[in-house]
């Protein structure tokens, strides 16, 4: 079975179903009404869903009021180290990833390829950024 339940929006029915299953919840969100909704609900980390359609400012905005510590992870056209260094400037701590990685039909060889160049942008975030919230 599963553990981990990712979500593309805040559905609180889902949220709390999946801690009482004992499976990790990330649910999407894009507003601080959704986010606080999704915590309170037992999420165990946010998804800013999709994220290079909102600005990073927004996160800013929206990490200075979540509690210390909250697991934010920018998702939707994260591509390369140059989308995901603002979301990360602000608080991000993790990516999704889906077309930047793989695409159908793509051979492995090049997924291997993304794989490794996306592994080193978050590599090079921490090292100049750091990695602390």
């Amino acid at each position: 079975g599963g553990t981990l339940i990712v979500s593309p929006n805040t559905n609180v029915e889902v949220i709390r179903r999946t801690v009482e299953l004992g499976m990790i919840s990330a649910p999407g969100f894009q507003t601080p009404s959704e986010a606080f909704s999704a915590l309170e609900a037992g999420a165990h980390a946010l998804k800013q869903f999709p994220a290079v359609g909102s600005a990073a400012a927004i996160l800013k905005g929206t990490m200075a009021v979540l509690p210390k510590g909250t697991l934010v992870l920018a998702v939707g056209g994260i591509k390369n180290l140059e989308t995901m260094s603002p979301f990360w400037a602000v608080g991000a701590r993790g990516f999704g990833l889906g077309s930047a990685l793989y695409k159908a039909g793509m051979a492995t060889a090049q997924v291997e390829a993304n794989a490794k160049a996306l592994a080193k942008a978050v590599t090079t975030l921490k090292k100049q950024m750091g990695s602390k919230l």
